[in-house]
């Protein structure tokens, strides 16, 4: 008797702890609903548009003072991007570039989104 109650004892422990673990990895990985570029429109007028420009071209308002230039969006080198690179890059920034790290200043949803609209863009051709 005592077997079979600490077994199911630590069956259930364990069940716990396998939900809970589902719960947080759930939680923690990318947003559950598809990235929006009318919200990415929003973030990129607040943060890249600066530098990028009204329409990714790299001709921002701020883009002739920068010693490097801001990315061409447009660009083969930028559109052969996969969206895994381009989220690094927001993320992270590029070392001895003025582009540097949006994260902590920028939610996921935020970069997911932005990302949505910069392919906007790009598709656009504006």
């Amino acid at each position: 008797m005592q077997i079979i109650m600490a077994t199911g004892i630590r069956l259930s422990l364990v069940l716990s702890l396998v939900v809970t673990l589902a719960a947080a990895c759930g939680s923690a990985g990318a947003q559950d609903f598809p990235p929006d570029p009318i919200r990415g429109k929003a973030v990129y007028g607040r943060h890249c548009l600066a530098c990028h420009g009204r329409g990714g071209w790299g001709d921002g308002p701020d883009a002739a003072a920068l010693k490097v230039p801001p990315a061409n969006f447009h660009r083969l080198k930028s559109f052969l991007k996969s969206d895994e690179e381009l989220l690094r890059t927001i993320e992270h920034g590029i070392v001895f570039s003025p582009m540097h790290s949006w994260q902590g200043q920028l939610t996921e949803t935020e970069r997911q989104d932005v990302l949505a609209y910069i392919r906007l863009l790009v598709q656009q051709g504006q």
